[in-house]
């Protein structure tokens, strides 16, 4: 009996992770015997601030339009994942999660709490200034993650 492996794929609103969706599910996948986890990590919700002394920016209005928004864009990242793995005509069985926070250790808990067997990432293909800035999601993962890690860079001609 062939162990039914388990892929998890890292979605956000980029070109990048739609084209890291579309390569694993030309490369990775096969029929019957693999489960694609899709998850899309929203950023973590503002915490209130004591500089914020009119109470403006976390009023009540302003946190339900955030909170909106936020699962309107998720609602759309999954649409848009949705429409590359539907390209396909495969049957596989496809889990959808949203979760919330620190996109890197988001995903790190995922990949161990969903059982995921690979990880596949797009690459933002930082340079090395922004890189240092804003940190890395697939080096942390790389380092943090128990599985095999596939950062796909997606061509510049595509």
């Amino acid at each position: 009996m062939v162990k039914e492996r388990r892929i998890l794929v890292a979605v956000d609103e980029s070109e990048e992770s739609m084209y890291a969706l579309s390569w694993c599910l030309t490369n990775l996948l096969s029929l019957n015997t693999t489960t694609l986890l899709l998850l899309y990590v929203k950023p973590p919700p503002p915490a209130y601030s004591s500089l914020d002394a009119t109470e403006y920016l976390f009023a009540g209005d302003a946190i339900a339009s955030m909170e909106k928004y936020s699962r309107e864009l998720a609602n759309s990242v999954m649409s848009r994942a949705e429409e590359v793995y539907r390209d396909f005509n495969t049957s596989v069985k496809v889990e959808k999660k949203v979760g919330s926070g620190d996109a890197k250790e988001v995903i790190c808990v995922a990949v161990e709490k969903l059982g995921a067997d690979i990880l596949v990432m797009g690459s933002h293909d930082y340079g090395f200034f922004k890189r240092a800035l804003l940190g890395s999601v697939s080096d942390y993962c790389a380092k943090h993650v128990k599985c095999p890690l596939v950062v796909v860079k997606r061509p510049k001609n595509v």
